[in-house]
């Protein structure tokens, strides 16, 4: 599972300083002596580098969910729409934060039957019920 970036990976010791200050913190957010790839194609552009970390930061975050579930809910949305390296980064995040491998399969059911109902409830068209709504 090699891929071949678009791009070159922009190694922290070749970093401008405005690169190395976002890599400073994600290593510091996440408790972590390395940044990984996604981060270093980003560095291309510094001022994306840093809004793509900040709001990841940001939306991440403890919350109304706890840190786990955000990493269950990334790991299905990133299967659904077919992203192998945020399947496997949010995967290694989840599991950092305990998630289990019957967690896993879990999440990875339900997003699997919302995928299949969803594109039946689409192509079908059942009115919404009522119940379902405000109105």
């Amino acid at each position: 599972m090699t891929n071949t970036p678009v791009v070159s990976l922009v190694e922290y010791e070749n970093a401008p300083a405005q690169v190395r200050a976002v890599f400073d913190d994600i290593m510091v957010t996440r408790g972590s002596d390395w940044v990984n790839n996604f981060w270093k194609v980003l560095a291309h552009d510094p001022v994306l580098l840093l809004r793509t970390w900040e709001s990841v930061k940001e939306v991440m975050a403890p919350g109304a969910l706890d840190p786990l579930t955000k990493e269950m809910i990334y790991i299905a949305v990133s299967a659904t729409n077919g992203c192998e390296y945020c399947t496997y980064s949010h995967t290694a995040g989840a599991r950092a934060k305990g998630m289990t491998d019957a967690q896993l399969m879990e999440v990875m059911a339900v997003a699997g039957m919302a995928n299949e109902t969803n594109r039946l409830a689409n192509g079908l068209r059942p009115p919404v019920d009522v119940q379902f709504t405000d109105g």
